[in-house]
């Protein structure tokens, strides 16, 4: 069936689970829908009432476009008022912006406060952001088409239109998240099949080729990827709907022990490769019988066959009788053995976490069609964040007084190079200059705009002169890469910029009846200009130092890692111990900030690049122990430890809290020396007064194994920053 064409073609596996929950594609379908909608639907009633004017549709157009693509709250509810306002702002940028049409200065001020209040009040709700770029972009449209106020009425009909389209289309008839949950799972279960695929053939292949594991790293790291987009879209509402009852914090743990089985797979054959255990027959046989089983558990399939896991419970059993037998013979356990020991621990995780969600999906299916529909709560709109010395600009203060000094420039720069449209040079700073808050991303996206502009002018000129004359096609393909400008914007800002000039040239020729190189020439200058001005404001405005942020991003970081180390410690002499499965993910996502603020350092080919490139390979080395704590931690057996093992617990947890602690101040130069402890005599007190592993359901050494593992990682960088190590002294209470 092409159901299961995934399992034995990768390539079309790979296809299938590109895009998870097709979050790309259907944002980007909402936003052209309702642009072409609200378009036509001007134009027919502009026909019939035979007005010549087709500005009201342009108008009406980019509201149905703006109330999908920009709406950004955090809940449904806020979205829907948030649309409205956008249409509400539209209309006052409109109204000003064609009353003061031949009042530059007015304009020009009109837009710097509108540019302004767009990043200063962001600081209160993300709507007040939305209504500001909204109120922006008309006053800029108002400008650039020099729209009359003669026709203010038609203008706040396509209005209207454009907010009912946006509305209907993003909540009415494509509200899907549900539909979007299930489509995210489905592309994760994909990707994990697959690179379930690509192990099973590592395993069987005695020679694995370079390019094989260069393929199986690169899957491997977009399992990670799709794992944390799964986990964000997880919400008890849509289980309750698509999944009744499943907790979403066992959907959660199913997803985190799925991941960390593959990449301790991928990790262990390797070793076990070079350690030659899979010359052994059994041992290749009995790993891919355990893959295979867990690959083929259509765990979430409505209609499900108990075989399936029947047949993975088998599998590893088989697996833990073979580590039970070698583990007891007459001769000393081989290295080998404790990797397939950790695969069975971590794929016995998979297993139960399975067999619960089945459960769960059993019990409540009777009651499958009782499913009341619940409201979304809004909740309060509360500020995130530390609060910040007063002494110190706030970020949004800061990034709004930089924008008022780039959009100043970029007015006055666009006069100069461009007199007849000078607003292009302030568009592309304002553009680049949303996201940035450091010089280095700044500097990162004023390239990417600057290449994609390039790129996008020499294939949108051709383009356009190919089919010009051609006015439906010219259309067709106008909306085309509309689509396909939205469809990038998350994946890459280049492809994004490339379009979105592709679209601008394709306006130009339908809308002034032709397009010159002298044109598409003189936007790619406005482009460069109008990111030269933001790259160089970043830089000397209030400037937030690359360094400074990726410093920043590494604190948020270890913050997180000082939570969840010590919850996990704790648990050992805690009966109610944290979940920790999203903290798991919270630390996924920090680091994956830190490696994009850091972009434009890793760039570099000083002494900066090593530095910090070395420091992310040991934070990215420190949350892949973090991880396997909770993926080899225990679930069901309760930890029962004694006194004296406690107190060793104890101060196992205050020293390594201590030791992050001490590194977080030593990022912020709070403290100019600091002394990080070894857990060398813990660890050794751990060893020896554990119960052995016959003893004990729960091996204590195992379990703790990676929390030393983090600590020798914490200290090594503390001592790159001078810090010193003290390997005796216990921590004062």
């Amino acid at each position: 069936m092409m159901k299961q064409w995934h399992k034995q073609h990768i390539w079309w596996g790979r296809f299938l689970a590109s895009d998870p929950g097709r979050k790309r594609f259907q944002q980007a379908g909402k936003a052209t829908i309702s642009l072409v909608s609200a378009v036509f639907t001007m134009m027919f009633l502009l026909n019939l009432w035979n007005y010549s004017v087709i500005t009201p549709a342009i108008i009406s157009g980019m509201v149905g476009m703006l109330g999908i693509f920009i709406a950004m709250d955090d809940t449904t509810a806020k979205k829907k008022v948030t649309t409205v306002l956008i249409g509400v702002s539209v209309a006052v940028g409109i109204t000003m912006g064609s009353a003061f049409a031949h009042f530059s200065l007015l304009v020009n001020l009109l837009m710097l406060g509108a540019i302004f209040s767009a990043f200063y009040f962001s600081r209160f709700a993300i709507r007040y952001f939305s209504m500001g770029m909204a109120g922006f972009l008309s006053i800029y449209i108002s400008s650039i088409l020099q729209l009359e106020v003669a026709h203010l009425t038609w203008f706040y009909i396509g209005i209207v239109f454009g907010v009912l389209y946006a509305y209907l289309y993003n909540f009415l008839l494509f509200k899907g998240s549900v539909h979007m949950l299930r489509r995210s799972m489905r592309s994760f279960h994909i990707q994990s099949n697959l690179t379930f695929t690509i192990l099973m053939k590592m395993i069987e292949d005695p020679d694995s080729s370079v390019k094989r594991r260069k393929v199986l790293d690169k899957n491997v790291r977009r399992l990670n990827e799709y794992a944390r987009i799964v986990a964000s879209d997880i919400n008890e509402h849509d289980l309750n709907k698509l999944w009744p009852g499943i907790e979403p914090s066992q959907l959660r743990l199913y997803v985190f022990d799925t991941e960390m089985l593959i990449q301790t797979l991928t990790d262990s054959i390797k070793r076990l490769k070079d350690l030659d255990a899979l010359e052994y027959a059994e041992i290749r046989r009995l790993l891919v019988w355990v893959i295979r089983s867990l690959r083929d558990a259509e765990v979430l399939a409505q209609q499900y066959e108990p075989r399936f896991l029947e047949e993975a419970e088998k599998a590893i059993q088989a697996l833990r009788l073979l580590i039970t037998e070698t583990l007891n013979g007459e001769e000393k356990p081989k290295g080998w053995v404790y990797l397939i020991r950790r695969i069975e621990s971590i794929a016995n995780h998979v297993l139960e976490a399975a067999v619960t969600i089945q459960d769960s999906l059993r019990i409540s299916r009777p009651s499958l069609k009782e499913v009341e529909e619940v409201a979304e709560s809004p909740g309060e709109n509360e500020e995130e964040g530390t609060k910040e010395d007063v002494k110190k600009l706030r970020p949004s203060t800061r990034k709004a007084i930089q924008a008022l000094v780039a959009g100043s420039l970029a007015i006055m720069v666009g006069e100069i190079i461009a007199p007849a449209q000078p607003y292009w040079v302030l568009l592309t700073t304002f553009i680049i200059q949303i996201g940035t808050e450091s010089v280095g991303r700044t500097y990162v996206k004023a390239f990417q705009r600057s290449v994609g502009t390039v790129i996008g002018a020499l294939l949108g000129f051709g383009a356009a002169k190919l089919v010009s004359g051609n006015s439906e096609l010219e259309v067709f393909l106008l909306f085309v890469v509309l689509f396909l400008a939205f469809y990038f914007f998350a994946v890459s800002y280049t492809m994004m910029s490339l379009f979105i000039t592709m679209l601008i040239a394709f306006m130009y020729d339908l809308l002034l009846g032709g397009i010159s190189i002298q044109l598409m020439e003189a936007r790619v200058i406005d482009t460069i200009a109008g990111a030269i001005i933001a790259l160089t404001v970043s830089a000397f405005v209030f400037p937030k130092k690359t360094k400074d942020k990726v410093a920043d991003s590494f604190d948020d970081f270890f913050a997180e890692l000082e939570s969840y180390v010590s919850d996990y410690v704790r648990s050992f002499t805690n009966k109610e111990g944290k979940p920790l499965t999203d903290q798991a993910f919270d630390l996924d996502q920090k680091l994956q900030v830190v490696k994009d603020e850091a972009q434009s350092l890793l760039q570099r080919s000083d002494t900066t690049r090593s530095g910090i490139g070395r420091w992310i390979t040991v934070t990215t080395a420190i949350n892949y122990y973090a991880k396997h704590l909770l993926a080899s931690s225990s679930r069901k057996v309760p930890v029962r430890v004694t006194d004296e093992l406690q107190d060793v617990f104890q101060q196992t947890e205050e020293k390594i809290t201590h030791n992050i602690h001490s590194l977080r101040e030593l990022l912020k130069e709070n403290e100019s020396k600091s002394m990080l402890w070894s857990l060398n005599d813990e660890r050794e007190q751990i060893e020896t007064l554990a119960p052995s592993r016959l003893k004990s359901k729960i091996d204590v050494i195992h379990h703790m194994y990676y929390v030393w593992r983090i600590n020798q990682s914490i200290v090594a960088l503390g001592q790159e920053l001078g810090a010193e190590v003290d390997r005796t002294q216990k921590v004062k209470r």
